[in-house]
């Protein structure tokens, strides 16, 4: 076996002691140049520099290595950092790794890769380029260049221990000084997000901070990916669907094309629970059937009154779920939001409650009945106000999902305040009304 020169002694001594010089230099370097270099040291050192390196550069001297030396060095490399340095290959350099790396750490590789649907890690691209903080604003355009990236619309910036160090938007680095380091142009908020972030929480700090892009870090604080605008914007929409179904009883899961079973098993339950509530409903117009009997005409306008009821809880329901949705609120804002929803309720109740008496006056040509609407309706919508707005305040209180089948709720409380509103104050005006 050849003896290696005194010269080669000295540079793999060189690449060992300072991994982090090589890693830089390599970069830059001809592919065939990096990967003699890697090559002609032990598999330990060259993955010690690999993962130092740019991610695309590191991704594609892995698919330049031959199949010997490249299964050697990944018995070498970290699962996470090879899941990383993967992220950057097509389809078939990813099946080619993952058959090197044999069948138990080709597995775990592919679990880091995927992460549960509503995750950060589920929302990211894994395709994101890193800056030093010390490098140069020339040196970075030139970069930007050669990797052609269309879609950053910020630089995402790296320490010594290539753990996240903030970010520098585009328009602040093209108009920079070439020689400024990219540390001075960093913004000031430092915001980031971990894998297993749930998709509410990325929602809520793209609404706190109108960010263009979110940087995913893992545990040791290096960047595994970024959430871009298009990504950000998807998440608010799938929070804001999944909360739609929710509020209705229906899984977030279910698709307009999933199987019939899975619209069975996440409906079903919330439709039982919808009968007993609409049980409890007939029961209140069963305590008044006397009075009912007696006066016809509440038959007729009692779910006129239900109705407009309903759609007022709906509204107020609608606005409270968009705030705590978007972190507007919180549930120390609950009087707040209570009060306001009161003084809506008794401004639109009055208002639809006088138009509403005038309504039935000339109808029925009854005072008695027409003042039973008057105050039915403003009590009813009054009262409907507020059970929209507290019914989620109530939810996240107790630590459930305010989503969660909320409407059903409200249904049954505005069906209850509206039959009980209206039909209580008919029997107490009993009197004034007429018969028949």
């Amino acid at each position: 076996m050849k003896q290696p020169t005194p010269h080669q002694v000295l540079i793999r001594r060189f690449i060992e002691l300072h991994p982090e010089e090589v890693a830089r230099q390599l970069n830059d370097a001809e592919m065939a140049e990096a990967v003699g270099v890697l090559q002609g040291v032990d598999d330990a050192v060259a993955a010690t520099v690999l993962q130092r390196m740019e991610l695309e550069r590191g991704a594609h001297i892995l698919t330049h290595l031959d199949d010997a030396a490249l299964s050697r060095l990944l018995t070498h490399l970290d699962p996470a950092i090879t899941a990383r340095l993967v992220a950057h290959l097509d389809e078939s350099a990813r099946a080619r790794i993952f058959a090197l790396a044999g069948a138990e750490r080709g597995r775990e590789i592919q679990e880091i890769l995927s992460y549960p649907p509503g995750t950060a890690g589920s929302l990211m691209d894994a395709q994101v380029s890193t800056f030093a903080v010390d490098c140069t604003v020339a040196t970075a355009l030139a970069r930007i260049r050669q990797l052609g990236n269309r879609r950053a619309m910020a630089l995402v910036l790296r320490d010594e221990n290539d753990r996240y160090a903030g970010s520098v938007r585009l328009p602040d680095l093209v108009a920079a000084d070439p020689e400024l380091l990219l540390g001075d142009l960093r913004d000031g908020t430092v915001v980031q997000v971990q894998p297993m972030t749930p998709r509410d929480e990325v929602v809520e700090l793209l609404n706190t901070y109108h960010l263009t892009s979110l940087p995913v870090v893992d545990f040791a604080g290096q960047v595994v990916g970024v959430i871009r605008h298009d990504g950000l914007v998807n998440a608010a929409q799938q929070d804001l669907a999944a909360n739609v179904q929710e509020m209705v009883g229906v899984s977030a899961e279910e698709r307009a094309l999933s199987k019939p079973w899975v619209g069975i098993r996440s409906r079903l339950p919330w439709l039982n629970i919808n009968l007993l509530t609409a049980f409890l409903a007939a029961a209140v117009v069963g305590l008044f059937e006397d009075t009912i009997a007696k006066f016809t005409a509440l038959a007729v306008l009692l779910p006129v009154v239900a109705g407009q009821s309903g759609n007022t809880g709906a509204q107020a329901l609608a606005v409270t779920m968009r705030g705590l949705a978007l972190r507007e609120i919180r549930t120390s804002h609950a009087a707040r939001v209570l009060g306001k929803e009161l003084a809506i309720g008794f401004c639109n109740g009055l208002a639809i409650a006088v138009v509403t008496a005038i309504g039935v006056f000339i109808w029925s040509q009854s005072f008695g009945l027409a003042l039973v609407m008057l105050f039915a309706m403003l009590a009813s919508m009054m009262l409907a106000s507020i059970a929209g707005a507290a019914i989620p305040v109530v939810l996240v209180k107790l630590g459930h999902d305010p989503a969660t089948a909320s409407s059903i709720i409200l249904t049954t409380v505005t069906d209850i305040v509206g039959f009980l509103s209206f039909l209580g104050l008919a029997t107490l005006l009993s009197s004034m009304l007429p018969t028949g």
